[in-house]
């Protein structure tokens, strides 16, 4: 039984190796199917390298614009992010060697020298007199005792000094002398301070006086005469407009030998006092100008 008209036998067998098929259209050469299967694969490998080629583009394309966002955002990398050129110049860093910036000085002014109030009559005004540099009744020194006794103040110098001192005070102009005698047993020392107008007269006084250039004893109010033609031991210094003088000996009558320690130390303790109340004296004045 047959589906169909019936016809030569068309040679072409499926199942038949080198069996060709008919045409569709009944007539002509049959398809190159081989050719056909080359175009295809050909289609097909230049869509996958387009597609490749395609998406490492687009990854590139992603990359170079994550990189301008980050290189262009203000405030979100460091300059050691950036391209060297975009980098500030070393003019605008700060430099490790620049100068320190200067202040004015605001350290308190060194302090007034004493010693500069005490040089002259212009500037040493504070009142003065023997209860001033000498005050109250007993002085310490070094653990010793002295009383105070008689006091004199003068302004003819030479007359309260002696042998080849009042021509020297008279010389450099001696305006003052103040006189204070104190006891310590049988032991008996007479300070004298001479007041000069200036430190150079005071000074030239002081370089002057030899070892006869001596000031006159104070006796009385309880102290006997001493040093009226015994041997006594005399000192003679200067500070500022002041020259001073110390007189010690025994109001026993007796002379002073170099044994007597005692005397000494006596009239040491007394011309070291001399000078710290004259030091005082200037410290006063110019603690008082730093105030005013």
């Amino acid at each position: 039984m047959s589906f169909g008209q019936g016809g030569p036998d068309s040679g072409w067998d499926p199942w038949k190796p080198q069996s060709q098929q008919q045409s569709w259209s009944g007539g002509g050469d049959a398809p190159d199917w081989a050719a056909l299967a080359e175009a295809s694969e050909a289609r097909a490998k230049r869509r996958r390298l387009l597609f490749i080629c395609g998406g490492a583009l687009a990854t590139v394309a992603v990359a170079a614009a994550v990189a301008v966002a980050v290189m262009s955002a203000d405030g979100t990398g460091s300059a050691s992010d950036r391209p060297s050129s975009q980098l500030p110049s070393t003019a605008g860093l700060p430099s490790a060697t620049a100068t320190a910036p200067s202040f004015a000085p605001t350290s308190a002014p060194p302090p007034l020298d004493p010693k500069d109030f005490i040089a002259s009559a212009k500037k040493d005004t504070a009142p003065l007199g023997p209860d001033v540099l000498f005050p109250g009744t007993q002085l310490t020194m070094n653990e010793t005792v002295y009383k105070k006794g008689p006091t004199a103040d003068t302004r003819t110098c030479s007359g309260a000094a002696q042998q080849s001192l009042p021509p020297l005070l008279t010389a450099n102009g001696c305006t003052r002398m103040i006189r204070v005698t104190y006891t310590k047993g049988d032991i008996a020392v007479t300070i004298g301070v001479a007041v000069f107008d200036t430190e150079a007269q005071a000074t030239a006084t002081k370089s002057q006086a030899d070892t006869k250039s001596n000031i006159r004893s104070l006796s009385g109010g309880g102290v006997d005469p001493f040093c009226t033609g015994q041997i006594c031991r005399s000192t003679t210094n200067s500070y500022g407009r002041y020259a001073y003088f110390t007189l010690s000996g025994f109001t026993s009558g007796k002379d002073v030998t170099e044994q007597d320690t005692a005397v000494f130390r006596a009239g040491d303790d007394l011309a070291r006092f001399t000078f710290d109340q004259i030091h005082r004296r200037g410290q006063a004045q110019a603690s008082a100008a730093a105030t005013r």
